[in-house]
């Protein structure tokens, strides 16, 4: 995790929830989001995004029965390309599966019944699925922040060019305002370090970084958007609570029972490893107790399910059966 803002800071912390929508969601800043996504996927000419239109976050399955996915922020351009943008805070099992399950939607919704009696010819737009990640990827590469997902085949060809993946490593970026190289070097330092500022950084040339820094100065907010930002301030560090006491909780508990079950597999089989099997049971079923635990608690507190999926790897619908 990316250490957290303080509650003094002249701009918000970027991992809230209040201030990546207020950047990223909102159809007044659309400019902030069409700039960074210029900048992460390079995109010159015809391919530049000019306008987004912002859609339904929540995506409903085609029964009441069917599991659901809301989206941080989703939107689709002009020409009709997709892009979902995600923040997300804590690692979670399946986080790849997840990434596709969420993309599903974004392609699924494009299927249209025919006109005049013509069947729909399956041509899609392309869908973009971008994950700004306040975690490392277990087999992340140390020096590599930003990894580009294709579908290809054996040869390394490129399949489709309809379906991209984009995994943005927050705390592998370390790059300091002398070291950075590219404009997108420049919104990925702005929105790690925003918090820590107290003006402008003057590498910072462009004037879409002026407007955001106008965006993020707690100074300038209403009575309720600054209501709303602590509220969210505080989610964020009672998120980073939860982690830190899940992590030593899982340690302690998965110790005490692996070390009982891990005895008594290596005494019976006299094997080394029986220690180690023990160990991993014990500390798998300590995490899982503590995510349950903790879901619980904060589904009392009225957090919302979205929110308490990030802390505990949940999915919404086994939270909202707790």
């Amino acid at each position: 995790m990316c250490v957290t803002g303080i509650a003094l800071s002249k701009y918000i912390n970027f991992y809230t929830d209040f201030a990546f929508k207020k950047i990223f969601g909102t159809e007044a800043n659309k400019d902030l989001l069409i700039s960074f996504l210029n900048g992460l996927f390079n995109f010159e000419g015809d391919s530049v995004i000019v306008d987004v239109i912002y859609l339904n976050s929540e995506q409903l399955g085609e029964s009441a029965q069917e599991r659901r996915a809301i989206y941080d922020v989703y939107c689709k351009t002009e020409k009709g390309e997709r892009f979902i943008v995600e923040m997300q805070k804590a690692q979670q099992d399946n986080f790849r599966d997840r990434a596709l399950y969420y993309s599903s939607f974004a392609v699924r919704e494009q299927g249209v019944k025919g006109s005049k009696g013509r069947p729909w010819d399956y041509r899609l737009a392309p869908v973009y699925v971008v994950g700004v990640l306040n975690f490392e990827l277990e087999d992340g590469k140390e020096d590599k922040y930003i990894t580009h997902v294709k579908l290809k085949d054996d040869d390394n060809k490129v399949f489709s060019e309809n379906l991209n993946f984009v995994f943005l490593e927050m705390p592998r970026f370390t790059k300091k305002e002398t070291e950075l190289e590219t404009f997108f070097d420049k919104w990925l330092f702005v929105l790690k370090n925003l918090y820590k500022l107290e003006s402008m950084p003057t590498a910072l040339t462009e004037g879409i970084f002026k407007k955001l820094f106008e965006v993020a100065e707690i100074a300038s907010f209403t009575a309720d958007e600054r209501s709303n930002y602590e509220e969210s301030l505080k989610n964020f560090w009672d998120l980073s609570n939860c982690l830190d006491t899940a992590e030593r909780k899982g340690r302690e508990e998965g110790l005490a029972e692996g070390l009982e079950k891990g005895e008594a597999i290596g005494l019976e089989k006299g094997e080394a490893i029986g220690f180690e099997k023990g160990e991993a049971i014990g500390l798998e079923k300590g995490a899982m107790k503590t995510n349950l635990e903790n879901a619980r608690k904060m589904k009392e507190r009225g957090a919302d399910s979205k929110f308490i999926s990030e802390v505990t790897g949940l999915s919404i619908d086994e939270i909202e059966r707790l």
